[in-house]
């Protein structure tokens, strides 16, 4: 029964990552441990497995459109690497209801940045004369990375609710860039995640391939459509969704365990 409930759960969460291009992976846990009944660490190492997979499919285009900043990816990958390595550390010590509500305030930050207005750019990382000055711009890529380093490494979360509008609002960097930029970062920090959270797959190799194959394959499907829909308001219904998740496992956590 896991394996048709994985495949179901996972086309699922193939279909969110392709209309909205990501952040539809942060319910992966949350449906791993609910749908499937893996405890959260368990879930983890999958949901980075997706969340490795979908982005390094999403980045290929925009590597071929030129919309990636390489230095920028290096440097938040750089601090990133090692905070997702000390993040799966932190997080195989701590209490699953401690996870669970960790991971349920995380979606709710998630829910709130979908929902944040966009329209603001920073500028530490302007570009002028055809340079970018460094000086101001990669301390705070280094903060930014180190933060999302931790949650990837704790939570299997890819962070790219964070990432683009670390790069957007905080850094300056155009949107369709810091878009391709941010799927580089993510797949790094994911893959350092995965090492490090490997062994807690245990025998659940068949739950994995059922649910990763499933999001995979619809992912590509519904990317092809996601062009025609409206992003927009498709995102607030997620965020919404988001919220509920959230409450849903913070009631469950704290009332019913």
């Amino acid at each position: 029964m896991a394996v048709p409930l994985g495949l179901a759960l996972g086309a699922l969460i193939g279909v969110l990552l392709g209309l909205l291009g990501g952040g539809g992976s942060i319910l992966a846990v949350p449906a791993l441990v609910y749908g499937t009944g893996l405890s959260i660490g368990q879930a983890i190492p999958i949901s980075l497995i997706v969340v490795a997979a979908a982005s390094a499919v999403g980045a290929l285009p925009r590597i071929r459109a030129g919309q990636v900043r390489w230095r920028m990816a290096g440097i938040f990958a750089a601090a990133g690497i090692p905070a997702t390595v000390a993040g799966s550390a932190v997080s195989r010590h701590l209490p699953e209801p401690v996870l669970m509500i960790g991971f349920a305030v995380v979606m709710v930050v998630a829910g709130i940045r979908m929902l944040a207005d966009q329209g603001h750019t920073g500028t530490a990382c302007e570009i002028r004369g055809g340079q970018v000055d460094w000086r101001r711009c990669a301390p705070r890529s280094i903060g930014a990375g180190l933060l999302v380093g931790v949650l990837t490494g704790l939570f299997g979360v890819g962070g790219g609710f964070l990432i683009i509008p670390a790069l957007v609002v905080v850094l300056g960097i155009e949107m369709s860039t810091a878009i391709g930029t941010s799927l580089l970062i993510i797949v790094a920090n994911s893959l350092a995640g995965l090492v490090s959270h490997l062994d807690a797959v245990g025998g659940n190799w068949s739950i994995t391939a059922a649910f990763v194959g499933a999001a995979m394959a619809t992912s590509l499907v519904a990317g092809h459509f996601g062009t025609k829909v409206d992003t927009d308001r498709l995102q607030r219904w997620f965020a919404y969704l988001v919220f509920a998740v959230a409450a849903y496992v913070l009631v469950d956590t704290i009332i019913f365990r």
